[in-house]
């Protein structure tokens, strides 16, 4: 897959840089193993974190920042990174979906940054575009139904929006019968080797819990 930052991204955010992992991957509905390493985290958050100190953190600050860069209120519209995170302070358990979508929000709670994980046959051309939300534009997100993406940063591929911090569309979801996984990192702080130690964890659980070798990274 192809990734396109726009030239309205680079405007508002010229030190943008991502990194996208594609892999062959096998899911499953639920791994013992991998709640553990989640619950261990969980632990530690809650042991080392504050809702002070997790809007401080590079990845979560800079995704906040685009927010407001871009015309959208992160209060209002809270990036899933920072959501989980603060879930997880709040005292409230996290959800269980299923092999994929955990490892990928273990991902996000443990570096920060905002991640998309999609299904690469739900995906229309070989070209995804990053740009911004638009009034009206038709949105459903995961779980959430139609969702105002105006003023969001998106990525689109040939039929529309797909992919924002704050959801992904439900049109790309990972399911049970994903085979062929797509994991895009927005690192909004340009930090380049944050990114790439991410997509390496990202990997890494993969590997663990995905039945895949890891798949390849290619940085944009």
């Amino acid at each position: 897959m192809r990734i396109i930052v726009s030239e309205e991204i680079k405007t508002v955010c010229p030190h943008f840089v991502g990194a996208a992992i594609e892999a062959n991957v096998e899911n499953k509905p639920y791994s013992p193993q991998l709640w553990k390493e989640i619950e261990a985290w969980c632990d530690e958050i809650r042991q080392t974190m504050t809702i002070e100190r997790l809007k401080q953190r590079s990845a979560v600050e800079s995704t906040r920042a685009m927010y407001k860069a871009c015309g959208k209120d992160p209060s209002r519209y809270r990036p899933a990174a920072e959501a989980l995170v603060r879930r997880v302070l709040q005292g409230k358990e996290l959800y269980q979906i299923d092999t994929l979508v955990d490892l990928i929000n273990l991902a996000s709670m443990v570096h920060g940054y905002s991640i998309g994980g999609f299904d690469v046959d739900c995906m229309m051309g070989d070209c995804l575009t990053l740009g911004i939300g638009k009034a009206n534009e038709p949105y459903e997100g995961i779980g959430r139904g139609p969702l105002n993406i105006e003023g969001l940063p998106v990525y689109r591929d040939l039929q529309g929006g797909v992919g924002t911090p704050t959801s992904d569309h439900e049109r790309t979801k990972i399911t049970l019968n994903t085979r062929r996984l797509l994991v895009l990192i927005n690192g909004y702080d340009g930090n380049r080797n944050g990114v790439r130690e991410n997509a390496g964890y990202i990997q890494e659980l993969l590997r663990k819990y995905g039945n895949s070798d890891g798949g390849t990274v290619v940085e944009y």
